[in-house]
């Protein structure tokens, strides 16, 4: 499962996953908030691609229509609301453990800089904390345990090859235009993918 076969699949796989459109021109985006666009394609590398995060409805659109004219017909385009991080991490998903790993803020304290308030290995009903035993609230560990269980379940036959499911998320607020939260804070899963 590629970068763009996951966009598509946190709609279908029943967890909290950021609400993207795919952009086209008639796309309208509310000048209320920041906004963020990604791109993923159909075949090639589809790491770090390009994107942009936490622009004005007007920047997004702008950068938004200068990608589209550069990808291919299938690669897809698109827009969601910008959202401002609380903690994130990643869940690797195999069918005898969940490994989870946490990070003050952006998730790219932890994937640029390698930054780790806490890493959580769960093994039938065995948990090894490294780091930060509070960092994650128990709530927060059961809510992201109970989709870890969704996911199981729709990628059974991946993990049965011996595959992990690879997830990003984070507690997070949506952003009004000047970087301040709106709203209630909530989990929101915004990539997947299969891994070896």
């Amino acid at each position: 499962m590629n970068k763009l076969e996951g966009f598509y699949e946190l709609n279908r796989a029943g967890i909290p996953s950021v609400p993207w459109k795919e952009y086209d021109s008639a796309l309208s985006l509310d000048n209320d908030v920041l906004w963020t666009v990604r791109s993923a394609v159909m075949s090639g590398q589809d790491l770090n691609l390009p994107r942009k995060i936490g622009v004005t409805a007007e920047e997004a659109k702008t950068f938004a229509e200068s990608l589209k004219a550069k990808l291919n017909e299938y690669d897809l385009v698109l827009c969601y609301p910008f959202f401002i991080a609380e903690k994130s991490g990643v869940m690797e998903i195999a069918q005898d453990r969940v490994v989870i790993e946490a990070v003050k803020a952006d998730l790219w304290n932890l994937v640029t800089f390698n930054n780790k308030d806490v890493t959580i290995i769960i093994s039938n009903s065995d948990k090894l904390y490294v780091g930060d035993e509070k960092f994650i609230e128990d709530s927060e560990l059961e809510e992201l345990l109970s989709y870890s269980g969704k996911i199981k379940q729709r990628f059974r036959n991946i993990m049965l090859e011996g595959k992990s499911i690879f997830l990003e998320w984070s507690y997070a607020f949506v952003s009004d235009i000047k970087k301040m939260p709106i709203g209630e804070k909530h989990l929101i899963f915004y990539e997947i993918r299969s891994v070896v």
